[in-house]
């Protein structure tokens, strides 16, 4: 894979990155998934260990399935802006209307593995309140609680995978899981390195951004900008919520924009190769 190629597709998807229609539509889909962070973080407030691991990562996945139908809309946007078509938000929203909403579901697997796994590491928490037995159990066992949580944050990885490699599968072919599962593997199998280094680059923005965002919250916190009453410190996040997404929404707007260039410049590679081997 060529640098110059990838620049070229850095530098496109970064110039129509700001977009101002493109940013409102985000920051407000990522205000919803801020809601949807700040209640379970409410509702974990002076929750046992093994509650406050569901009420963390089940939003993550839920956030994962609406930024999936997102990522398929700004993906559809992103195609006509390059093709310089003229744009018409309402129409594009409305012809991918039901491939946003059957995307959607591509994460209920995702959803159901995690609960298994929350449900295992719970039968572990049970073992070691055992009378007499549970510091035994809670010693020799230790590798199953491990592996469990390593499952976890496996999944975080494979649902940001999907979010990269798969809105721009459904968003050009559509909602065919087979088609979409030979897409995804002929790609994966063409250049994993490549794909691999494309996915990275589309994450940088939005963890350099990320990070710095998580940083000045952690800064408001220790300076003593926060309440001890749970219900005001759940109205100091939802409060704290609204500049963070806005500010998070050129990052996604990026990573989704990326993740179209980076499709297309792989199946242009494809089809190279097999012109070359022809």
């Amino acid at each position: 894979m060529e640098l110059s190629r990838i620049q070229f597709i850095f530098n496109r998807a970064a110039s129509l990155t700001f977009v101002k229609k493109k940013l409102m539509i985000t920051s407000l889909v990522l205000a919803f998934c801020g809601l949807l962070v700040v209640f379970f973080r409410g509702l974990a407030i002076h929750a046992s260990q093994w509650i406050l691991m569901s009420l963390t990562y089940l939003p993550f996945f839920l956030c994962a399935g609406v930024l999936l139908s997102l990522g398929i809309f700004l993906v559809r946007i992103y195609h006509d802006e390059i093709k310089q078509k003229p744009l018409i938000y309402n129409k594009v929203l409305g012809n991918s209307s039901g491939l946003m909403l059957g995307a959607s579901y591509f994460s209920i697997p995702i959803i159901l593995s995690y609960l298994l796994l929350w449900i295992l590491l719970g039968i572990f928490a049970l073992l070691q309140e055992i009378p007499g037995f549970g510091r035994f159990f809670s010693v020799i066992l230790a590798f199953g609680p491990f592996l469990l949580n390593l499952a976890c944050l496996l999944l975080c990885v494979l649902n940001l995978a999907l979010l990269f490699f798969v809105s721009p599968i459904i968003a050009f072919k559509g909602l065919n899981r087979v088609a979409v599962s030979e897409v995804l593997m002929r790609r994966l199998s063409g250049d994993l390195f490549s794909n691999l280094a494309l996915g990275t680059i589309a994450l940088l923005p939005l963890v350099a951004v990320a990070g710095f965002l998580l940083l000045a919250a952690f800064l408001t916190g220790s300076v003593g900008y926060v309440s001890e009453h749970p219900l005001q410190n759940v109205l100091q996040w939802f409060f704290i919520m609204i500049p963070f997404t806005i500010l998070l929404s050129p990052a996604v707007v990026f990573f989704f924009n990326f993740a179209a260039e980076a499709h297309v410049l792989a199946s242009q590679q494809k089809q190279e190769a097999h012109d070359r081997a022809g």
